[in-house]
This record gives structure tokens, C-alpha cells and sequence, in this order.
């Protein structure tokens, strides 16, 4: 009896994520084009340092979806996202997805802490960090994160009774309490958060400023779009990132089909709130 529930529930998270994933990608495709276009089409947001981070991050997002669909077509075929079953793919999941991820969130920080800096009193604040800055801190965040990847991908194997996994013990301490909770967690909500409240209170006082209308409209504009995003970034990112550091420090054999089919139904709900993050952005327009 339980066998044949736990073929129910690995069937039913199968099509959930399959439903789930093309729905997402539908609207995470439409999403971040209007965003790329927006950004790069209208004179107003041209050589706007906020708007580089934002249509950065829509780029990164728009890889990550097309990652996340890959990987939802591997299941559809063999059940499972495949990295339990080919040690390349094992290996170039982390190596393709993990940079996508960590630019996200980067590009969202970076966008909360400019919307600071371009809205702050002090003048030298306002004129050091210009978009040749900008380009050069993505440019660098970018090759440390995918430098990163590669390192923390060469210690992901295939172990028989859980899939792809961390096999490494001092990488796997690694990953349960700095990567997930701080790198990919914790770290890029706090800092996000800080500077976009930062932000909102700049500009509450910006009416005193003697700044031309057009400029103080557009870093309204601007901070309340980065503000919302920081919200909605906190409250999807929370889930996913707890979830997955219960996952990684308590894997399910194959051995235990019920355990592993709800682990694979958690995997795929909480997978599409982390897709979420990604998908998440013409509302913002």
C-alpha cells in the first residue's frame, strides 16, 4: 500500500513540476524581456546605474530559467532532474546554475545599495559611484561567482543511495553553514534590505533637495521598483534557502520510497517559490 502511495506522490510531484516549471518559464521569458526591453528602449532609464543592475539581473534570471526548465524536461524523462544519474551533469548543473543564482542576487543588492547612494545627501556619495563603476563591480562579482561554481561543483558526486551530492565533509560544513544560509541566504536579504529601507528614507527627505522634477520622479520611480523587488526577493528567498539546507544535510536514500517521493514533492514546491524569484519582475513596470 504505501509503495504504491509513494508512486502516487512521485507521479504527482512529476507533473506538478512540470506544470508548475512551463507556467514560470512562460511568464519568467515575458517578464524579463519587458524588463531587458524597458530598460535599454526608454531615454529615461539610460545610463541609470539601477536600471544596469536590473537588466543584468533580468539576463542572469532569464539563463537561470531556461536552466530550471532543462532540468524539468530531465524529469519528465527519467523521474527525476538526472543529476543522480549522469556524473557530468552532476557536476555542470552547479557550475551553470550556481553563477545565475548568485548574480541574481547580487544585482539585487547592488540595485538596493546604488537607489542609496543616488539618492544621499552628500554629493561625493552621488558622483563616486558612476556606471563605469557599476559595470566594473558586475563584471568582478560575475568571474568571482562563477570561479566559485566551478570550485564548489568539483566536489558534487554521484553517491549510490541519494543521487548528486556534496561528498566532501569539510565542503558539506561549508555549504550547511556559510554557502546556503549566509552566501545564498541570509547575506544578500540583510544587505538588500538595509539599503532599499536606506533608500525609501533618502528619499522621503529628496523634496527639500533643490533637484530638477524629472530627476527626483525618476529616483522615486526607481527606489519604490527596487523596494518592491527587495520584498518580494525576502519572502521567496526565506523558504527556499531553509529548505535547502535541510535537503543537503539530510538526503533520502532511493531505498526509502515514501521518505523519497515527499522529498521529491518538497523539492518541487519549494523549487518553484525559488523560481519564483526569477520569474517575478514585469509587475514591477
Amino acid at each position: 500500500m504505501s509503495s504504491s502511495t509513494a508512486v502516487e506522490i512521485l507521479n504527482f510531484a512529476t507533473q506538478y513540476s512540470f506544470y508548475s516549471g512551463y507556467i514560470l518559464f512562460g511568464f519568467g521569458i515575458i517578464g524579463n524581456a519587458i524588463n531587458i526591453l524597458v530598460f535599454t528602449q526608454l531615454k529615461l532609464f539610460r545610463g541609470n546605474r539601477s536600471a544596469f543592475y536590473l537588466i543584468v539581473e533580468s539576463i542572469s534570471s532569464l539563463f537561470y530559467q531556461f536552466i530550471s526548465f532543462t532540468l524539468i524536461i530531465f524529469t519528465l524523462i527519467y523521474g527525476d532532474d538526472g543529476t543522480g544519474r549522469f556524473p557530468s551533469w552532476c557536476k555542470l548543473r552547479t557550475i551553470l546554475a550556481q553563477p545565475a543564482v548568485l548574480t541574481t542576487y547580487s544585482m539585487i543588492c547592488c540595485a538596493a545599495a546604488d537607489q542609496f547612494f543616488s539618492t544621499n545627501y552628500r554629493l561625493n556619495l552621488r558622483e563616486f559611484f558612476t556606471l563605469k563603476v557599476a559595470r566594473c563591480v558586475t563584471f568582478a562579482l560575475i568571474c568571482i561567482w562563477i570561479i566559485h561554481s566551478i570550485i564548489f561543483a568539483m566536489f558534487f558526486n554521484i553517491q549510490p543511495s541519494v543521487g548528486c551530492a556534496i561528498s566532501n565533509q569539510i565542503v558539506l560544513q561549508y555549504a550547511t553553514f556559510f554557502a546556503y544560509p549566509v552566501l545564498i541566504g541570509l547575506l544578500p536579504v540583510a544587505i538588500a534590505s538595509l539599503f532599499s529601507l536606506l533608500a525609501f528614507q533618502n528619499v522621503r527627505r529628496i523634496v527639500r533637495r533643490q533637484l530638477p522634477i524629472v530627476r527626483r520622479r525618476l529616483d522615486k520611480q526607481m527606489t519604490a521598483m527596487v523596494l518592491i523587488r527587495v520584498i518580494v526577493f525576502v519572502c521567496l528567498a526565506l523558504p527556499y534557502t531553509s529548505y535547502r539546507i535541510y535537503a543537503i544535510n539530510f538526503p533520502v536514500s532511493r531505498s526509502q520510497p515514501m521518505q523519497f517521493a515527499i522529498r521529491q514533492l518538497l523539492s518541487a514546491i519549494f523549487g518553484s517559490v525559488g523560481t519564483l524569484i526569477y520569474t517575478v519582475q514585469f509587475c514591477f513596470l
